[in-house]
């Protein structure tokens, strides 16, 4: 269901995502509406799809998990994506997957707690999956740009 938001709409959207926490009442007053009006507007925006969910956000690094790295997937052959999607479900370290276009099948977003729990991970757990040819994998020294997208 396509659905028409307008620059008030907008400015919700930037607010929301920016914190989900935000009382409606100074959403309204941000945005120069009644209280009332973010309820059904924001109602509305839920409807039509327009969120995803609200949660906090974790400090990976506060919980001990100080390794970020980013693992390409090379399938043994394509028809085994959903077998080893199941199994890689099944590792909690695993926060992103994407099914991508190129020379991976996946890439994925691992946190460990350490660069040897991650050769942990990917030893005896992803490389042990069958249908998983070979892993490639980027740790990520830094991450200068976190945001959602920007509704304009």
């Amino acid at each position: 269901m396509a659905v028409q938001i307008d620059e008030i709409d907008k400015k919700i959207l930037n607010l929301l995502s920016a914190d989900a926490r935000t009382p409606f009442l100074e959403v309204a007053r941000k945005c120069g509406v009644s209280g009332a009006a973010i309820h059904q507007r924001v109602s509305k925006l839920e409807a039509a799809g327009m969120f995803k969910g609200s949660c906090y956000l974790m400090n990976e690094i506060a919980l001990g998990y100080t390794t970020c790295a980013y693992v390409g997937v090379h399938f043994e052959k394509g028809g085994l994506y959903q077998s080893v999607l199941e199994q890689l479900k099944k590792i909690p370290e695993i926060v992103e997957c994407h099914y991508t276009t190129g020379n991976l099948g996946l890439l994925m977003k691992i946190y460990a707690r350490d660069n040897s729990h991650l050769m942990e991970i990917l030893s005896r757990q992803i490389q042990e999956i069958p249908g998983v040819a070979s892993t490639e994998t980027f740790i990520s020294l830094e991450q200068p740009i976190q945001r959602q997208v920007s509704i304009k």
